[in-house]
């Protein structure tokens, strides 16, 4: 692979701490006006690996790396960089709380009117399911650092500013949680209404009759069905069980952009306070973009890191599980919908149907997504991986990002402006309210190509998404800001796409660049796991092995008991060799191979040794 993890993030937190930091003063904003989930992207893109790839930890100032406090020298040295955080973080907390200490969740700038008119305040501070999810994975993220961090601090006013932005961190995290719960939406409908025709008509790959498709269709989602009607007690989805009993109704699931119209308050145990549960104005209907994000920064909150540093409190623990609950129905309907029937997947039909009416390749991409997670906990075969795979690939080339793009070609504007959402209110069907912009296809592509190479044991498969990935990544590499303060950082489409107008002076986009770090984060996850074994390999090791065995056994029994120290040194060589093939046979086939054969010579110069030379007479 030719991505470099470690080599990018430093240049990224080289180019970062340039554009965000003049002593004593951290600048926020970029491109877009500050606001909770921008300033988000752009604290994430120093924490998420700092917290996740142990190699760039700033949380132990002792075992801190030299390139690393290199590349954030502007921001400090190894002791002063995690103290800046601290006092960064807590003042983003504040910042995004009101007086009574509400956190503040808006979309505020990343929201835009239909109309292109300015939008006014109360719509600018309308609570978004974004702002929920990246809070999530931003105070998981900091509550694990400052928990960390603490252990080395003797000092007691640095010990108590760590307390208070642990206690604003957690107060966050639980609000953000709240408002998942109450942002959750199932949407009933008939098979004969409009929803129902395009569902049924995006599954239907076989051209069979629609009433046999809504009867395999409810039998395929019978158990979603009963435990969403059963399971999902708390927060908004639950008040659907009644319609779901119908046998004539289909449905589908997820998130909605915003709390959702009439979701009842979520109740807490006494002593834990979330401030006030604003009354939801949503659409009681998933939207794929905002699920697809929700989902993310829900696998956070029983990640491996997060249940070993055990961050979360007993009342978040709950809500977690709740919350878990809903990842597993979601993630398993779209999947079950995706690669519905015994012939071509809904998912392989590109592009992407909702139930709205509303097509694209970029939703094909987020359905996807979903789709690779499920067959994870499944434990697919590489065969079904491989199928995703192949729609990744086309997704590429149809985004024109591993072909070349055409004059007028619309795909373009997937990657500028990007995939435009329409948010609707619950009250008003059918009627824009809001804007949403969605412009992160590349580096997702490449998050989800990464992702999906290191579940792949298949080479030839997993090949074909590394080489997948390159292209991807010499798509990215080539739209960073080349000059001004925000050079190394993202993005510039128009250097990718000549076609599309170059911004001349840009600033930093933390939308997208927190992306790419998403997607250099899962690079250094799949080069730090272990490699996915081959069955050939294992087999051939196996053989191999048993031969060397047999053949030093041999050498055991004929060597001479009384010869020199060299000989006993290289027998006892041998054997070491021997026994580390068999160590790492199935889980580095390949290695084990290596020594064997390795052995095999050595006990051949051994056997040839003895032999009497054969003079001519």
């Amino acid at each position: 692979m030719q991505l470099q993890p470690r080599q990018q993030l430093l240049e990224i937190w080289r180019a970062m701490a340039r554009s965000s930091y003049t002593a004593p003063d951290w600048r926020w904003g970029g491109r877009a006006e500050k606001n909770s989930i921008s300033d988000a992207e752009q604290l994430l893109c120093l924490l998420s690996p700092a917290t996740e790839v142990p190699v760039f930890r700033l949380d132990r100032p002792d075992e801190t790396a030299d390139d690393v406090i290199a590349a954030l020298q502007r921001l400090g040295d190894s002791v002063e960089i995690p103290k800046l955080l601290i006092r960064v973080l807590t003042g983003y907390m504040r910042e995004y709380s009101a007086p009574d200490g509400t956190p503040i969740f808006a979309g505020a700038s990343y929201y835009a009117a239909p109309d292109g008119q300015i939008l006014d305040e109360d719509q600018r501070g309308l609570d978004v399911v974004d702002s929920f999810s990246i809070s999530v994975t931003l105070t998981v993220a900091v509550i694990g650092f400052v928990r960390v961090f603490r252990t080395v601090l003797t000092r007691e006013n640095l010990r108590a500013e760590a307390d208070e932005l642990e206690r604003l961190a957690s107060r966050r995290l639980t609000a953000a949680m709240v408002g998942l719960l109450r942002s959750f939406a199932v949407n009933v409908f008939s098979a004969d209404s409009d929803f129902g025709v395009e569902l049924c008509r995006m599954v239907n790959q076989e051209g069979l009759p629609t009433r046999q498709i809504v009867e395999e269709l409810r039998e395929a989602l019978r158990e979603i069905n009963a435990r969403l009607r059963d399971d999902v007690q708390i927060g908004s989805g639950a008040r659907e069980g009644s319609e779901l009993d119908n046998p004539n109704r289909l449905f589908e699931c997820g998130w909605s952009w915003g709390v959702v119209k009439n979701a009842p308050a979520i109740e807490l145990i006494e002593d834990v306070d979330v401030g006030v549960q604003r009354e939801g104005v949503a659409q009681a209907a998933p939207y794929l973009y905002f699920t697809v994000v929700a989902l993310d920064a829900i696998q956070t909150l029983f990640s491996e890191r997060t249940r070993l540093l055990g961050l979360l409190d007993e009342t978040q623990l709950k809500l977690a599980q709740s919350l878990q609950l809903r990842w597993e129905l979601t993630q398993s309907y779209w999947s079950t919908v995706a690669t519905f029937g015994s012939g071509r997947w809904p998912l392989e039909d590109l592009p992407w149907r909702t139930t709205d009416g509303v097509d694209s390749d970029y939703l094909s991409l987020l359905v996807s997504g979903m789709v690779i997670q499920d067959l994870v906990t499944k434990r697919a075969s590489d065969a079904e991986l491989i199928r995703v795979g192949a729609v990744l690939e086309d997704l590429a080339a149809r985004a024109r990002i591993t072909r070349r793009p055409f004059a007028g070609d619309p795909a373009l504007e997937l990657h500028h402006p990007g995939f435009r959402l329409g948010l609707e209110l619950q009250d008003q069907p059918g009627k824009e309210f809001l804007v949403w912009t969605a412009a992160d296809l590349s580096p997702q592509l490449l998050r989800r190509s990464l992702n999906l190479a290191r579940l792949i044991a298949d080479n030839t498969g997993r090949s074909r998404l590394l080489d997948l990935s390159d292209e991807l990544w010499a798509h990215l590499f080539s739209r960073r800001i080349p000059d001004g303060e925000a050079r190394g950082l993202w993005d510039q489409p128009s250097r990718a796409y000549p076609q599309l107008d170059a911004d001349p002076d840009p600033a930093a986009s933390w939308y997208f660049t927190k992306r790419v770090v998403d997607c250099l984060v899962a690079a250094a996850r799949l080069i730090d796991s272990a490699p996915q074994p081959s069955e050939q390999l294992t087999r051939l090791a196996a053989d191999l092995i048993v031969e060397a065995d047999h053949l030093f056994d041999q050498e055991m029994l004929n060597g001479s008991s009384d010869s020199g120290r060299p000989l006993q040194a290289e027998r006892e060589q041998i054997q070491v060799l021997l026994q580390r093939a068999r160590t790492v046979r199935r889980t580095q086939p390949g290695t084990a191979v290596s020594i064997a054969q390795a052995v095999l010579r050595r006990l051949d110069k051994l056997s040839a040794a003895r032999r009497p030379a054969k003079g001519i007479t």
